[in-house]
């Protein structure tokens, strides 16, 4: 008679150095990545104290896949997702279940896969104009240059107007102040020092009313003109369900505008960057990269139908994303009674993983440190358990402009390769800076111009 396999024997542990009301804000705030990656080895779920509450991370990738694959009993909710809302609202990137089926429904037509094909010209106009300005033996500040570039990009699809130009200007003075404040919120347990009248405080909540000004007044003049101009905008604004012919509110649309704006701009950004850091730091996988943009490439530009032949391109890509993932830190509320590693958690539990410290575990992935693109070739691939590589998040929750931020990140790597061969100054320092995503500091980088073949 076959019998059912014994139940896994779950560890459960107490996070260390924790103080008195500070709780474990001190290690979060000062190295929250070492702090959460060193915390697998206490337990597959330990707790936390934080903001005078217990929070269980989920450090065994089977805890966070189900967390994940029970999104009505593990809510989006907890101090990161409550300061988020002072930029994105209840947008699809943060709204409760109850809504994010509704909105994923309205959204998901805007990110068809030939809608996001589309958007390739867009790219490769916005990143030709940058290296056009770069020049021999140059120094470019990597970090601004790209960022600017993904903030244009993430602008043009949404707006194919002219109304793109004044408005990127403000959204990309705005949105760092913004971005940064939110995480300083979320790793301070007290509230009220954020009420003061500081200078810092100040030009947070400016930002944070200059931006949603900007994309107000964006919606109501698109509502005016009543143009479908083929963009981003014009299918928020038009989409509607086919079951009920409800739309999205001109509030949910700014919701979005601002989700896909953040997400765009820093996400691929951020990997470009680690990417270009880590290839001129491994002179070896740079040469297998050159490679294969000359083999593919040469002068000619690259378009969506290029992807599935950027094979290795698309290896450096997801390495980068496994180490340097975009929601490093993910909390969710439980809303009904459960239990999680054999512990119950009443409702209003908090809960939380980290997809760094999940992309990090020895148990997982050999060599967790290397910087190894050949671990996603198929066979070895293969061997990584699943759940354990969730840089998108997974199930019904995973991010819906995975396939965009793909694409735009694998072909600008290709094109900048295909052209130039980028080192470091000398003398700089590059250490990961755990903000909204795992972000770095400013990275210059002497350019130096390449021919196919030229290693």
């Amino acid at each position: 008679m076959d019998t059912a396999p014994d139940p896994p024997m779950w560890t459960v542990a107490d996070a260390p150095r924790r103080l008195p009301v500070l709780g474990h804000s001190v290690p979060l705030r000062r190295a929250p990545l070492e702090f959460l990656s060193s915390l697998s080895e206490r337990g597959d779920l330990v707790r936390l104290r934080l903001g005078g509450k217990d929070i269980h991370l989920a450090c065994h990738h089977e805890l966070v896949d189900r967390i994940l694959k029970d999104p009505r009993t593990f809510d989006w909710g907890g101090p990161f997702y409550e300061k988020t809302q002072l930029l994105m609202g209840n947008s699809l990137g943060n709204c409760p279940y109850r809504d994010h089926r509704r909105q994923r429904r309205l959204v998901q037509p805007s990110f068809r896969l030939d809608r996001i094909a589309s958007y390739a010209p867009v790219m490769r106009r916005e990143l030709d104009a940058e290296l056009r300005s770069w020049r021999p033996g140059g120094v470019v500040e990597v970090n601004d240059a790209l960022h600017a570039v993904t903030a244009r990009v993430g602008a043009k699809v949404l707006l194919s107007t002219d109304i793109a130009g004044e408005a990127i200007d403000r959204i990309l003075h705005c949105l760092p102040v913004v971005m940064e404040g939110m995480y300083q919120r979320v790793v301070t347990p007290w509230g009220w020092l954020y009420r003061l009248p500081t200078p810092g405080n100040r030009r947070f909540e400016a930002a944070r009313v200059r931006l949603r000004e900007v994309v107000d007044d964006i919606i109501r003049r698109y509502r005016a003109s009543g143009v479908d101009h083929g963009d981003l905008m014009s299918g928020l604004l038009q989409s509607r369900d086919e079951r009920t012919g409800d739309a999205l509110t001109d509030t949910e649309v700014h919701d979005m505008v601002m989700n896909f704006l953040t997400a765009a701009t820093e996400t691929t950004a951020t990997a470009l960057c680690w990417a270009l850091y880590l290839l001129a730091e491994h002179p070896d996988r740079e040469a297998r990269l050159h490679d294969e943009t000359d083999r593919l490439v040469g002068d000619r530009p690259l378009d969506h139908d290029d992807l599935p032949a950027l094979d290795y391109t698309h290896r450096v890509i997801t390495e980068v994303l496994r180490l340097y993932p975009p929601g490093w830190m993910v909390t969710r509320v439980v809303t009904e009674e459960t239990e999680l590693a054999g512990q119950r958690l009443p409702v209003g539990s908090l809960v939380m993983y980290s997809t760094y410290a999940l992309h990090r575990n020895p148990r997982l992935f050999a060599e967790p440190e290397r910087f190894d693109p050949d671990r996603w070739l198929p066979e070895r691939a293969r061997q990584v358990p699943r759940g354990a590589m969730i840089p998108f998040g997974a199930g019904s929750w995973k991010c819906i402009g995975d396939t965009f931020a793909m694409m735009e990140t694998v072909l600008s790597l290709a094109t900048i390769a295909a052209r130039w061969r980028l080192r470091l100054v000398p003398g700089t320092r590059v250490r990961p800076e755990p903000r909204a995503l795992v972000a770095m500091g400013r990275l210059p980088m002497v350019t130096e111009p390449r021919q196919p073949g030229s290693r």
